[in-house]
């Protein structure tokens, strides 16, 4: 079977972690081993002038941080690798909830000095929620930093895992030395080179060897030696079925910025991780083998070329094969379309691909036909959930600040919109714009993307809301509701796809209209049907 063996080389994953921890590093590193690019360029310094491969707004390189999740694919022992490469800034943390719905596995990267940050365990968190297979990538090793089991307990405690060191670090910080390799008994050491070649390892298949003094001496030898004996009493073996239903967390040690630790990562990822796995829609459960394609739109991006004003929407296979020029059903429009050049990604490279697989991302050129969620099937009505909107922290009102583009501006408005940046709402009252956001930092995308990608300026009013709240009346026609439209009429608006939303001034606000109106519900994510 040709489909089960392509399936069974796809590990489609993604990265995650708190701003800085060296998410975007790791990523460049891994496409190094892949052979996918030469030399990888160091995110730290905003000084040099070639950024990373994964950042390609020029947001992105201005501030140094990842805003859109990049999609990055490249083969390893003859398996196909696609990294969803995700912003770690909080402001951006729902354009990764939505990623996390088209990945198979997660790699969550922590920093060694400042262990376990509040953006990581809100991810874990999701992940966790959706039992995903997981693997902790501790960073930044050739840096002072915790000790390493405080570390383990830390990842323990906080992210509420389980976990086995597949590698443990000799030394930290001034003292690194290297990694002991669990998981291939053998031992890597760190000469401090942080060129991109690659360290040769020494297999030791038993530590007890006198040969471990004269390579790393004494002191560390003997450390090291207590501390797998610790390693071995305390942890459970690693056990794979353990790890696919998310019950076990594998740990690795490294520098990515070394590129030291990332291969041991990377071959064991490729052994252990799942290939794609079956996915729940509402109607019934679909698994990657069946022959009919099924796919869902996770993510829209517009301009992704600026001369051509196009917008990608990128779609996760879940079953079957999807064809170039093969007409499919778009289930919410109930049409049917087809597509001549679906893009396969590196980076900002794209190829046209003629076959892509179950586990596949492939890109397709849209003039608005796709919004975030969408399945596209072979003739099968089928709605795969899980991609919600949660409700914006921050509220601003938009005003057109140049009355002659109004057109560009609703345009780039409704595309930006389309893509997940932030929601728009409109006030029932007097349609007034509002632009709600997870973080103050998108207004600033917003304007700059309004700005240089479609022409238009916009100013922003600040807006008192704590929260927007999605109504969902018991009865829609009880008297009750038709007073609760008449007294918060000024709170009222409607979200992009006309669901009512209530805005909510603070908590207590929340609290009392639901007091005040028992039967009309209240949600804080969209998807509550």
């Amino acid at each position: 079977m040709q489909l089960n063996k392509e399936i069974n080389k796809r590990r489609t994953f993604g990265i995650i972690s708190h701003p800085d921890a060296g998410k975007t590093t790791l990523t460049e590193k891994l496409l190094l081993f892949g052979g996918a690019i030469q030399e990888a360029g160091a995110v730290k310094s905003n000084k040099i002038k070639k950024g990373a491969t994964s950042d390609f707004m020029e947001i992105e390189r201005q501030r140094g941080i990842s805003v859109a999740t990049s999609v990055l694919a490249f083969n390893y022992k003859e398996k196909k690798i696609n990294i969803l490469d995700t912003p770690g800034h909080k402001d951006f943390a729902e354009d990764t909830f939505r990623t996390l719905t088209a990945v198979d596995s997660v790699i969550v990267v922590i920093d060694v000095a400042k262990g376990v940050e509040e953006q990581t365990e809100k991810l874990v968190e999701v992940c966790r929620m959706r039992n995903i297979p997981m693997i902790v990538f501790i960073n930044k090793l050739d840096r002072e930093g915790k000790d390493a089991f405080d570390l383990l307990d830390e990842v323990e405690q906080k992210l509420g895992l389980k976990v086995t060191p597949l590698s443990f670090p000799i030394g930290m910080g001034y003292d690194f030395k290297g990694i002991y390799n669990v998981w291939e008994k053998n031992i890597n050491l760190f000469s401090g080179d942080s060129k991109k070649n690659i360290e040769e390892t020494i297999a030791f298949d038993d530590v007890n060897n006198p040969e471990l003094e004269k390579i790393i001496g004494e002191k560390a030898a003997e450390e090291l030696r207590e501390n797998l004996e610790l390693v071995y009493e305390v942890y459970p073996d690693f056990d794979r079925d353990a790890y696919m239903k998310s019950e076990l967390q594998p740990v690795f040690f490294g520098s990515a910025l070394n590129n030291f630790g990332v291969r041991e990562l990377l071959d064991c990822f490729v052994e252990i991780a799942p290939p794609p796995l079956p996915k729940k829609a509402e109607e019934r459960l679909v698994k990657p083998n069946e022959e009919a394609f099924t796919g869902f739109v996770f993510k829209i991006h517009a301009n992704m070329d600026p001369r051509h004003r196009d917008r990608l929407a990128f779609i996760k296979i879940v079953s079957g094969t999807f064809e170039r020029n093969t007409p499919y059903l778009h289930v919410r429009h109930n049409k049917n379309l087809k597509f001549s050049s679906p893009n396969a990604f590196f980076a900002e490279k794209k190829e046209i691909v003629d076959i892509s697989y179950a586990g596949d991302i492939v890109g397709l050129h849209d003039t608005g036909n796709f919004k975030i969620g969408d399945t596209l099937t072979q003739g099968e009505v089928l709605n795969f959930k899980g991609i919600p909107s949660f409700s914006p922290e921050h509220f601003r009102y938009i005003n057109n600040a140049d009355p002659m583009k109004a057109k560009q501006l609703d345009k780039g408005i409704n595309q930006l919109m389309d893509e997940g940046v932030a929601q728009l709402f409109t006030l029932e009252i007097n349609n007034r714009k509002v632009i709600g956001t997870v973080g103050a930092l998108q207004y600033e995308v917003i304007q700059y993307r309004l700005e240089h990608e479609y022409g238009a300026k916009c100013s922003y009013e600040n807006l008192p809301v704590h929260k927007a709240c999605w109504v969902d009346p018991v009865d829609s026609n009880s008297e009750e509701f038709a007073e609760f439209k008449r007294v918060k009429q000024k709170f009222l608006a409607k979200d992009k796809q006309g669901q009512l939303v209530f805005f909510a001034d603070s908590a207590f606000s929340i609290q009392m209209t639901q007091q005040k109106y028992p039967n009309v519900k209240l949600h804080f994510v969209s998807e509550y049907k």
